[in-house]
């Protein structure tokens, strides 16, 4: 690649830098890092010299005057500022495929079923940024609410730039390939199965290794992602806070001419012109910082007598909206799990819900879908559309035997951005050669079971 000819670093060398990386584990904890001793000072965020001849720079989540249990701030000492650079502007060719404001001019709306089948790699040379595009949203980044859903298909590192999004958070889910992701404030190695949450402002710059890589991604106006409540569950289970990982500082002192910052400001990319390298913070600390978790490491909660549970129990993140209990976006998986409820059907059930759901497979297959939901795929049901299993696998599952054995769902991983708000549809998706215009068949082939013989009282279900 010909940015590790610049560094002077062989692609072996790189490879086992990345897979040793080390990380701060915890989620939401203010940490302190420091790549060379002493760099961090004492006492204080900003003296009037820094160690090292360092400059000081925080950078700030939210505003300084929120409630201190929700404030998000980082200090950064660094070999020279971030305002180092040339003006923006706007960056050529623009990127069409790419928004953040979502209305009659930008997207439509449609209650019907929509799934995509797995969307190619490019045949250019493409990077993260350019491989963007987006599926769905709903609000506007200008007035700080609502959400972006992206997908991406890349097959190029990012070289000689750094992208920066004013706009919101990132939650990047990898599908295919893992993703070699330097930031500010370190450096991470996110695999498929892994997630990873770039908060807004930071700049990073995204190394494919193996090539090809495809994802999901979703992108929030409103806030940070934090942990749900766990209430009746108690103190423990779901997603864990120490498996969350966050960078420890790294750092280059390198002249680069010409080096590019790409900044997503209103949902269009602007670009300045630098001659240093944005990853020169010798130290830091603080409880904003980019994050990865492993799904893997989920801890799920069941049924375990009888009715299936609602996907709510499966979330690993959230970002909550003004009214309690309900989300702007929840991250919600389906793991490999055991299945054991009695005289229940134990696939998703038939429903409509005042939510939107966007899902995406990682690997496996989802167990609503016997056909055409495939890893890389996608589907959106938006809200009060009625959605749930295909007929194979109603069928499938009312032959089995009413009381059916404890079955495990093994090698899969399924997840969902769920929302509150109703999306708009990109023009680009709608008229895709990968929308399926047949989903709807899947349920077609449903048929009436209905018969006037005896059926057991609730009562007698659990005798």
């Amino acid at each position: 690649m010909e940015k590790l000819a610049k560094l002077n670093i062989s692609e072996e060398d790189l490879e086992s830098e990345f897979s040793h990386l080390g990380y701060q584990s915890g989620f939401g904890n203010h940490f302190s890092s420091e790549a060379k001793p002493g760099a961090l000072p004492v006492g204080q965020n900003n003296p009037l010299k820094c160690p090292y001849g360092l400059y000081a720079e925080q950078v700030s989540g939210t505003a300084f005057t929120v409630p201190r249990k929700l404030n998000q701030r980082s200090w950064l000492y660094r070999i020279k500022p971030s305002v180092t650079h040339e003006p923006f502007h706007p960056r050529v060719p623009s990127h069409d495929y790419l928004i953040s404001e979502f209305n009659q001019s930008s997207s439509s709306a449609t209650p019907t079923q929509l799934r995509w089948s797995p969307f190619g790699i490019p045949d250019t040379k493409t990077n993260f940024i350019d491989g963007l595009f987006t599926i769905c949203g709903a609000g506007s980044s200008f007035l700080r609410h609502g959400f972006a859903v992206h997908m991406y298909a890349a097959n190029a590192s990012m070289e000689g730039c750094a992208f920066a999004n004013a706009d919101g958070d990132f939650l990047i889910v990898p599908q295919q390939g893992r993703l070699w992701i330097t930031t500010e404030l370190g450096r991470l190695q996110v695999s498929p199965g892994e997630i990873v949450v770039l908060q807004q402002g930071f700049r990073y710059s995204i190394d494919l290794p193996d090539g090809p890589s495809r994802g999901y991604v979703v992108e929030v106006f409103s806030g940070h992602f934090q942990l749900p409540d766990l209430g009746p569950i108690g103190a423990n289970g779901l997603a864990s806070p120490p498996d969350f990982l966050t960078p420890t500082a790294w750092f280059e002192d390198k002249a680069y001419p010409g080096y590019t910052i790409v900044h997503k400001f209103g949902g269009s990319l602007f670009t300045a012109k630098q001659n240093f390298s944005p990853f020169n913070v010798v130290a830091w600390h603080g409880n904003y910082a980019p994050y990865k978790y492993d799904l893997k490491k989920f801890c799920p909660f069941n049924t375990v007598l009888f009715d299936h549970g609602d996907p709510s129990i499966n979330t690993v993140l959230t970002v909550p909206s003004e009214k309690p209990g309900v989300a702007v976006v929840d991250f919600v998986i389906f793991p490999p799990r055991w299945l054991v409820a009695e005289h229940t059907f134990r696939p998703p059930y038939y429903h409509r819900n005042c939510m939107s759901e966007f899902m995406g497979l990682i690997y496996g297959n989802y167990e609503a879908k016997a056909d055409g939901f495939q890893p890389g795929g996608a589907s959106l049901h938006s809200c009060m559309t009625p959605h749930g299993p295909d007929t194979t696998t109603f069928e499938k599952t009312i032959a089995e035997e009413d009381d059916a054995k404890p079955a495990k769902i093994r090698d899969t991983m399924a997840f969902m951005f769920e929302s509150s708000l109703i999306p708009r549809i990109t023009p680009w998706v709608l008229k895709s050669p990968h929308l399926d215009n047949d989903y709807y068949k899947c349920w077609t082939g449903l048929k009436s079971h209905f018969h006037h013989e005896h059926l057991p009282e609730n009562g007698e279900l659990h005798s």
